[in-house]
């Protein structure tokens, strides 16, 4: 492991060399490739180069055991053991570090909500886990798209789908694919009771052309003339867009848009994302079926989460997570869910490098 670490501090320190060329700056393309390449080796580097301190302040604290003053003596085995905590944690964190990385993590991704069982009331929780995704995406700077979104009369949504880009979106992201649970006391619920709803949430990482490219003669396109909510001039034309990919039956309609042009490159922008995501997972089931099973596939049957409005709880049945701040989490503040999240299947992957 250290001399794999050792050749990527020299690689650092050459593209760190490169970047300061002036040269560089002439050639976008190459200066984007070291910027990238500094920008993924530097938390490494950064690692290592502190755990390399620490075995420096080891060594230093064990000459100082051998001192003839007892007080000296005692504050370096109190400070041995503090750093032999740290330099434990650091070799953990390195080899986290060190793992394969996911070639998904830095893309976009594709959002889409489905309302399940619980008739209305799923509907309206669809459109709360949409808000709590988008609010979240704002926290972290990213854009959301809307691609198409099918409105109940109550302000709830049987379906939608967006885009959200920006950096490493799916990385933070991609371990919310699932059944999401809700129980609460629906507004029309005259005698109190508590109702249990389900709505399925997909992440998929979004295609560009150059990950995928759809053959013409695969697709079969269909327009129609929008309908329901979307205002008078939507509804007007033959506007709205089916595509079916013939060799998977994937079917995808996007109507939002009053220009035709513009539901159709929504619809093949979702179908291509779809496409990408079902490769992968044909990949990862190759590889390796238990690691995709454990890492969470986007099997919408497996019910990862429940939100408990009366209890105020939000519990990953993945992890054993239970927190008591539903409306913080609801607000958009996902991370206190998304970084045990992202531990626990890095060190779950950690176990299976090393068995």
């Amino acid at each position: 492991m250290f001399a794999k670490l050792d050749a990527l501090e020299q690689e650092y320190l050459q593209v760190e060399s490169d970047l300061s060329d002036p040269e560089v700056y002439g050639d976008q393309d190459k200066y984007r490739r070291l910027s990238k390449s500094h920008a993924d080796l530097a938390p490494i580097v950064n690692a290592f180069r502190e755990y390399r301190s620490i075995v420096s302040e080891l060594d230093e604290n064990r000459e100082l055991l051998k001192d003839s003053d007892p007080e000296i003596r005692e504050l370096a085995e109190v400070e041995l053991e503090k750093l032999a905590g740290a330099k434990v944690d650091l070799e953990e964190k390195l080899k986290i570090l060190l793992l394969p990385k996911d070639p998904m993590d830095e893309k976009s991704i594709i959002l889409e909500i489905r309302a399940g069982t619980g008739g209305e009331e799923a509907s309206l929780f669809a459109a709360d886990l949409f808000r709590m995704y988008s609010r979240y995406a704002e926290n972290n700077g990213w854009k959301v798209e809307l691609l198409t979104v099918h409105e109940t009369g109550t302000g709830g949504f049987k379906e939608v789908i967006a885009s959200i880009s920006g950096n490493h979106v799916y990385s933070r992201l991609k371990y919310e694919s699932g059944v999401h649970r809700v129980q609460r006391v629906p507004e029309t619920e005259s005698q109190g009771r508590i109702h249990t709803s389900a709505v399925t949430v997909a992440i998929l990482p979004e295609a560009e052309e150059v990950d995928l490219k759809i053959d013409p003669n695969e697709i079969r396109v269909d327009v129609f003339r929008s309908s329901g909510p979307g205002g008078q001039s939507v509804n007007t034309t033959d506007s709205a867009v089916r595509i079916t990919h013939i060799p998977t039956g994937i079917v995808v309609s996007c109507q939002d848009e009053k220009s035709q042009h513009k539901n159709r490159a929504k619809a093949l922008k979702v179908l291509r994302s779809r496409l990408l995501s079902m490769m992968e997972e044909e990949r990862k089931s190759e590889l390796d079926a238990n690691r995709r099973a454990q890492v969470g596939s986007g099997d919408r049957s497996e019910r990862i989460r429940t939100y408990n409005y009366p209890q105020g709880r939000v519990s990953d049945h993945r992890i054993n997570l239970t927190l008591y701040s539903l409306d913080s989490i609801l607000e958009g503040k996902l991370d206190e869910v998304v970084d045990p999240l992202i531990q626990h299947f890095q060190t779950q992957a950690l176990k299976q490098a090393q068995s």
